[in-house]
């Protein structure tokens, strides 16, 4: 589903409620509209549109009373810092994923196999809530090393500049030199405009022009 889509959906705090009194338990339509305080119709409508998205899906039991769930896991992430606005959902990788191949990660990805007793099952969600909030604040520390390395980029090139934009051109260039125009492309921007950062870039002794392209200055 669209990340934009996604965040206008949940923006809804009824809905976010729904979500969350369904991640408990499985409920029918009378108790979400008692845990809510809301009438039943206007219940009906953000099930709706819940369901529409494929976030939640439904099941009739044998009295014939219809019941909903949450139908799939999915992660949003939102970025807000002075140098971006990015959103992005993910569904699950399967549990085939190797993660030891992650270059930037070490973790202890062992866990119980079917058939291990509840103890065992127990421990395996006391450790993965602990990676779970290890994984969190490492995202923060990554964020606030972001910022401080694009606060540096500003400073270097001057205050009022682009600083995002300098960065991604400086990435462009990082592995092999590249013409302006690759670069325009590789960032999304006018290729005008990547000439005016190149240049700034230059007077600041942190790129330079070659034979082959553009290169990052020795």
């Amino acid at each position: 589903m669209d990340s934009a889509a996604l965040l206008d959906l949940l923006g809804n705090e009824n809905r976010r409620r729904i979500l969350r009194l369904l991640a408990r338990k499985p409920c029918y339509v009378t108790e979400i509209s008692e845990y809510l305080g809301v009438s039943p119709k206007a219940v009906i409508e953000h099930l709706r549109k819940l369901e529409d998205a494929g976030l939640i899906e439904s099941h009739t039991d044998d009295q014939r009373r219809k019941y909903f769930h949450i139908a799939r896991n999915l992660r949003l992430e939102v970025n807000v810092s002075p140098y971006a606005f990015a959103t992005k959902s993910a569904y699950p990788a399967s549990k085939s994923l190797d993660m030891t191949t992650c270059r930037h990660l070490k973790l202890d990805v062992q866990y119980s196999e079917e058939g291990e007793d509840t103890n065992d099952l127990v421990a395996d969600l006391s450790r993965l809530e602990e990676l779970e909030n290890e994984l969190s604040m490492a995202q923060r520390w990554v964020q606030g090393r972001m910022t401080d390395v694009l606060d540096r980029i500003t400073d270097t090139v001057g205050a009022g500049s682009d600083s995002r934009l300098y960065a991604d051109v400086l990435l462009a260039v990082r592995s092999e030199p590249r013409s302006a125009v690759e670069i325009a492309n590789s960032v999304d921007a006018p290729p005008g405009m990547v000439e005016d950062v190149l240049a700034d870039l230059q007077d600041n002794d942190l790129v330079r022009y070659g034979t082959d392209g553009w290169q990052l200055a020795d």
